[in-house]
C-alpha cells in the first residue's frame, strides 16, 4: 500500500469527520487508514444458518431465525415497563423484549408480517427469549447482499453511546478496502509464502475483515499472525546480530590465578553438569570480542550465585571489575555476604553498597572502587547512581532483572567509555514462548538441575479445617530442630475481602506458640529497615522458631534450616509468586514442605494454580500454567518491552506459529544476513519502516 494512503488521517474516510475521528483515536487508538485496516475482528457471528424456534438449546447461543410478530404488549415492572412480542414461527413461539426506546419499537413493528431476527436466545420462565434483537423485514433482508459470518469489532460504552456501533465500523472498514484494496503491497517474500502455503497479504486483509467462509478465513488469520510474529523475530534477531557487530566487548581471554585457585581449592559443592555447560557458555561469550548479553536462567535454588561468582573471577583475571545489582537490600545483603565468604580466602576486596550505607562507609568504598582497590560490588539501585564511578568495569550482572526499568539499566552503560558484558539472571523460569519474543535478542542459558543433596519440596493443600493439624505438624518440625515461615498477603484488614491479615495471624500464632518455649519474629514492608533486619537476623541466627511474614521474604533470605513454608490465603497469590516462596525453603539436606493454606471456595482460576503447585516442581513447567492463566501482558513486566502488543497473534495460543516464524528468521538472517537479496528487498524495506533501533538502550537486555 502506498504510504501516502496507508498514513491518511481516518478523518477523511466517507463517514467518519473530526468528531468521530477524535472518539476512533480516544477510544481505540486508531487515528489513520492503517490503523483501521489493522482493527481486526474480535469474533465472527456465523449469519449462514437459520434456526427454527423449536431446534434452540439453552446454550445461550447467538441464533437467526424467520417468523412473524402476533402479539404486542407492555409489562409493568418494578422499573417502569418492557414491551414484550411474541414471535412464531411454523414449530414454535419465544418472547422478543424491549426495555428501552419502546414506543419507537411499538410505532414500527409490524404485526404478521415475516421478519429475520438475531440476537442471543436465553432460556426465561420456560420459554425462550430475546432481548433488543436485530430486525428485518424478510422483504427487505432478501434483496441485499449479506456477510454470512458478520465480523465483531472491539468497542466500548462511549463509542456505543455515540452511536459508534459495529455495523457503521463494518460500512467503514468496507469503504477503507473499496478506497485502498488494490494499492496493498506485498510484505513477506514469495519464496517464504510458497514454502509455507501462504495467502498474498490484499486477500489476507479483505478476509479477516470479510470471511468467505471458515477455511479462508483460517488461511487469512494464518498469514497475518505469521506475518508479526516473523517481524518481531526479524526485529530481535537484527538487533543481536548489529549488537554483536557494532558493540565491541572488553575481550576476557585468560583463565588465570584468581579462577583456577577457586576453582580448585575453594570450590563448596561439586558443579552441576547444568552449571559446567554455562559457565561454558559464559566463557565463550566472554572470550570473543562481542560484548555479551546473556540471560541465566534457573529455578530458586538452582546454584546461580556460584556461576555469577565464578562470571567475577573471570573479569579479575583479565583486569577488570565487575558489579551484581539487586532489587532489594534484602536480596543485595544475602548477595554479599555469600559472594564475600566464597572469595574471602582470596584476598578479594569486595563492597556493599545500598541505600542505607552511611556517608562515611560510602565515601572510602566510592574512592576504592575509582582507583581500582575495590574488585567487585555488590548492591542496589545505588550502584546505578551517577557518583558512582569504577576505573573499569568489565561485567554487570543484575539478578531479577524485570524489577529494573530499562532507562535504570541503560545508566550501567554509562559507567565505562565501553560497555561492561552484561549478565542478566532470574529465578522466575520465563516460558520458552514468551523467552522467544521478549528475551529474543539475548543469549540464554539455562540452568536446568538442582545442585547434589538437595531434595524437592513436598507441597500440600490444606483448609482453614485442617488447621489444627497443621499446627501439630508444624511443633513436631520445630521439635526437631527445624525452622518455619508463615507469609500473609495483607498488612491491614481489608473490609472487602476476607483473607487473614497479619497482625490476627501474628497474635494467633502466638497464642498456639506460646513464649518461652518458642519465640516468634514478625517482619513486613512497612517496617523501618533496621528493625526488619533486627527480626531478620534473630531467624537466620536461629533465635526465633517461626517467622511471620508478608511477601517480603519472596526473595533474598537463606536459612537452610528453616523447613515448612506456610502460605495463608494461597488462593491470592501469583503462581509465580507460590513458587519463589517455596523457594525459601528446601535449600538445606534435609525434607521440606510447603503448606498451602485456603478457604473452601476457590475459583477455578485459584484451583488450578493451587493443583499446579501440588503437582510440580518445576519452575519452567508452573511458568506455563501461569502463561496460560494470566496472559503475557500481566508477566514479568513485560509490558515494558512492546513487543507484546500484538495485533492479531498471541504467544500462548499461537505458540507452534511463533516457533516456526523464529526458525525461518533465523534461517533468512543465516542465508542472507544483509538481506542484500533481491527475494528480501521487501523483508529489508519493512524492517527499514519498524522502529526498533532508535534508542542505543534497545541493545542493553
Amino acid at each position: 500500500m502506498q504510504a501516502r494512503e496507508l498514513h491518511t488521517d481516518i478523518t477523511y474516510l466517507k463517514g467518519v469527520g473530526p468528531g468521530r475521528a477524535q472518539l476512533l483515536g480516544r477510544e481505540l487508538g486508531i487515528a489513520t487508514y492503517q490503523d483501521l485496516l489493522y482493527c481486526f475482528p474480535n469474533r465472527y457471528i456465523d449469519k449462514s444458518r437459520f434456526y427454527t424456534i423449536a431446534e434452540l438449546e439453552r446454550s445461550g447461543a447467538d441464533v437467526q431465525v424467520v417468523g412473524k410478530i402476533i402479539h404486542l404488549k407492555t409489562v409493568e415492572q418494578k422499573r417502569g415497563k418492557r414491551l414484550v412480542a411474541t414471535f412464531r414461527d411454523e414449530t414454535g413461539e419465544m418472547e422478543l423484549v424491549w426495555f428501552r426506546s419502546q414506543q419507537w419499537f411499538r410505532d414500527r413493528l409490524k404485526l404478521g408480517e415475516p421478519y429475520v431476527i438475531f440476537g442471543r436466545a436465553n432460556w426465561y420462565n420456560g420459554q425462550f427469549s430475546m432481548a433488543h434483537p436485530e430486525m428485518e423485514l424478510l422483504s427487505r433482508f432478501e434483496q441485499q447482499a449479506r456477510l454470512h459470518m458478520q465480523p465483531v469489532y472491539p468497542s466500548t460504552e462511549k463509542l456505543g453511546q455515540q452511536g459508534v456501533t459495529n455495523r457503521l465500523i463494518i460500512q467503514w472498514i468496507a469503504q477503507l478496502l473499496k478506497e485502498v484494496s488494490d494499492q496493498i503491497a506485498e510484505t513477506l517474500p514469495a519464496s517464504l509464502r510458497e514454502e509455507l502455503g501462504l495467502v498474498g497479504k490484499q486477500e489476507a486483509l479483505i478476509q479477516v475483515h470479510f470471511p468467505d467462509s471458515q477455511h479462508k478465513l483460517a488461511r487469512a488469520q494464518a498469514r497475518l499472525k505469521f506475518e508479526e510474529l516473523f517481524y518481531i523475530q526479524m526485529a530481535l534477531l537484527l538487533k543481536q546480530q548489529q549488537r554483536k557487530r557494532k558493540i565491541r566487548g572488553f575481550a576476557f581471554e585468560n583463565v588465570g590465578d584468581y579462577f583456577n585457585a577457586f576453582y580448585e581449592n575453594h570450590l563448596p559443592f561439586e558443579l552441576t553438569d547444568a552449571q559446567k555447560r554455562v559457565v561454558k557458555e559464559i566463557r565463550a561469550d566472554l572470550g570473543s570480542r562481542a560484548q555479551m548479553n546473556r540471560l541465566l536462567q534457573g529455578d530458586v535454588g538452582s546454584g546461580k550465585t556460584i556461576v555469577a561468582v565464578l562470571c567475577m573471577l573471570l573479569a579479575l583475571d583479565n583486569g577488570y571489575q565487575s558489579c551484581l545489582v539487586a532489587p532489594t537490600e534484602i536480596l543485595a545483603q544475602q548477595h554479599y555476604q555469600a559472594v564475600k565468604a566464597l572469595v574471602d580466602p582470596l584476598g578479594i576486596r569486595v563492597g556493599l553498597l545500598t541505600g542505607s550505607v552511611r556517608e562515611k562507609d560510602r565515601k572510602p568504598m566510592l574512592e576504592a572502587l575509582e582507583n581500582g582497590e575495590m574488585s567487585m560490588l555488590i548492591g542496589t539501585h545505588a550502584i546505578l547512581e551517577q557518583r558512582v564511578r569504577f576505573q573499569n568495569l568489565g561485567l554487570a550482572i543484575i539478578d531479577e532483572q524485570h524489577r529494573f526499568g530499562v532507562a535504570q539499566r541503560a545508566r550501567l552503560w554509562k559507567k565505562n567509555e565501553s560497555p561492561p558484558h552484561i549478565l542478566v539472571m532470574t529465578a522466575t523460569p520465563i516460558p520458552r514462548t514468551l523467552a522467544m519474543s521478549l528475551y529474543g535478542d539475548l543469549d540464554v542459558s539455562v540452568i536446568d538441575a538442582l545442585p547434589p543433596g538437595r531434595k524437592p519440596v513436598r507441597t500440600v493443600h490444606r483448609s482453614d479445617a485442617d488447621r489444627l493439624r497443621v499446627f501439630a505438624f508444624l511443633r513436631e518440625e520445630i521439635a526437631r530442630g527445624r525452622q518455619v515461615y508463615v507469609v500473609y498477603p495483607l498488612i491491614q484488614e481489608s473490609e472487602a475481602l476476607d483473607y487473614k491479615d497479619l497482625m490476627d495471624g501474628f497474635e494467633s500464632i502466638s497464642r498456639e506458640f506460646p513464649q518461652p518455649e518458642y519465640q516468634v519474629s514478625i517482619v513486613h514492608g512497612q517496617m523501618k529497615p533496621e528493625d526488619k533486619e533486627f527480626e531478620m537476623q534473630r531467624f537466620v541466627k536461629g533465635q526465633t522458631q517461626i517467622m511471620v511474614a508478608t511477601t517480603v521474604i519472596e526473595v533474598g533470605v537463606d536459612v537452610p534450616n528453616a523447613s515448612v513454608m506456610v502460605i495463608e490465603s494461597a488462593e491470592r497469590f501469583g503462581l509465580s509468586q507460590l513458587h519463589q516462596l517455596r523457594g525459601r525453603v528446601g535449600r538445606g539436606a534435609e525434607q521440606s514442605y510447603c503448606i498451602l493454606m485456603s478457604g473452601k471456595a476457590l475459583s477455578d482460576d485459584a484451583r488450578t494454580r493451587l493443583e499446579t503447585m501440588v503437582r510440580t516442581n518445576d519452575g519452567f513447567e508452573i511458568a506455563e500454567v501461569d502463561l496460560k492463566l494470566r496472559g503475557p501482558g500481566d508477566l514479568m513486566g513485560t509490558q515494558q518491552s512492546g513487543l507484546l502488543s500484538l495485533r492479531i497473534a498471541d504467544v500462548v495460543r499461537d505458540q507452534d506459529l511463533l516457533r516456526t516464524a523464529r526458525h525461518y528468521a533465523q534461517q533468512l538472517l543465516k542465508a542472507d544476513p544483509e538481506l542484500g537479496a533481491s527475494d528480501h528487498k521487501i523483508v529489508r524495506d519493512k524492517m527499514a519502516r519498524m522502529e526498533v533501533f532508535r534508542q542505543k538502550w534497545d541493545y542493553i537486555s
